[in-house]
């Protein structure tokens, strides 16, 4: 027996969602909603690589200016060097985020209001571009206050939010508009949740301990206040735990062949090439391009959890 949603899927969406981003059905995207979503997140982990590099070379302060990069030109003068440069660059991939963020919000929002399908697809770009516009006004207020540590460390945690929600927009995508059930044991539910905590808690002394250590993005720049070499171990302990918990959840995925266990085993091969980053980069006095893949391994660790924390919920069968 068929339900309302899946009735209006096959029938609304089969004549005109074509025209709004869907083809052929409500859970088969087209090519421009596709492409619009994944560059989304792509463009949103390229730029915490691009905005680690500004940070890892000292050029927070490239463009002195905001959103002008000095006061008399919108783009860095010869004067200022490789470091006005990078600066730029950083600040030249929020134009192509921006659109493909309004692109996906429209073509959401429109399928939505024509064909009454998808309001999560269409809550969730929403968010995105509202944390995108967020990310312009403090990247601005950063450079007006000359890279304040702790305001640098909120920055790189909704850049973090940017790539999981993304993330989350494309798992959706792909999947019917039905209502949703749970599909593993409510125990392992529950253990996922308690590793996405953990996991949170990790990425978060991270940031702290990323603030106190001496990649500030400028050499003037006052850190956090924080001892970095007491946080480097406090950020490991969450770190460690964060990887029990995954091999368990993969453990138990694998033996009950559960709906996430391809998305834990994703999971803990991120999670295992960062750790082994993290302990490189501790122990070789954290050389600059250690730190950069560290951060962007980082947003896909937190995207793989994203995923596995969606997965442990499937469609309700028509």
């Amino acid at each position: 027996m068929s339900t309302p949603s899946s009735s209006i899927a096959t029938s609304a969406s089969g004549s005109r969602g074509k025209d709004f981003g869907f083809v052929g059905g409500a859970a088969r995207p087209s090519l421009l909603l596709r492409f619009s979503a994944w560059a989304s997140f792509v463009l949103n982990v390229l730029i915490i690589g691009t905005g680690g590099a500004v940070r890892l070379t000292g050029s927070g302060l490239g463009c002195s200016e905001w959103p002008l990069c000095t006061p008399e030109s919108l783009t860095p003068t010869p004067e200022m060097g490789i470091h006005g440069l990078i600066e730029f660059g950083n600040r030249t991939i929020s134009g192509p985020i921006l659109l493909f963020s309004v692109l996906v919000v429209v073509l959401s929002w429109r399928m939505l209001s024509k064909l009454r399908l998808r309001r999560d697809l269409a809550v969730l770009s929403t968010l995105v571009l509202g944390l995108v516009l967020l990310q312009a006004v403090v990247g601005g207020v950063i450079v007006w206050l000359h890279l304040n540590a702790n305001l640098v460390g909120f920055h790189y945690v909704v850049s973090l939010l940017l790539v999981c929600l993304t993330a989350a927009y494309l798992v959706r995508m792909y999947e019917s508009p039905l209502p949703r059930e749970l599909a593993v044991p409510r125990p392992f539910a529950i253990l996922t949740h308690i590793t996405t905590f953990v996991m949170a808690i990790s990425i978060f002394v991270g940031v702290l301990t990323t603030g106190a250590g001496p990649h500030s993005g400028d050499e003037r720049v006052v850190r956090d206040g924080f001892d970095a070499s007491v946080l480097a171990h406090v950020h490991a302990w969450p770190g460690y735990a964060a990887l029990a918990l995954t091999v368990a959840l993969v453990i138990w995925s694998t033996v009950q062949r559960l709906r996430p266990r391809a998305w834990t085993l994703a999971l803990l091969g991120v999670l295992l090439v960062q750790i082994l980053v993290g302990v490189y980069q501790a122990r070789n006095g954290l050389p600059p391009l250690a730190v950069g893949v560290h951060m962007v391994l980082a947003s896909l660790t937190a995207a793989s959890m994203t995923v596995v924390v969606l997965r442990l919920k499937r469609p309700v069968s028509a």
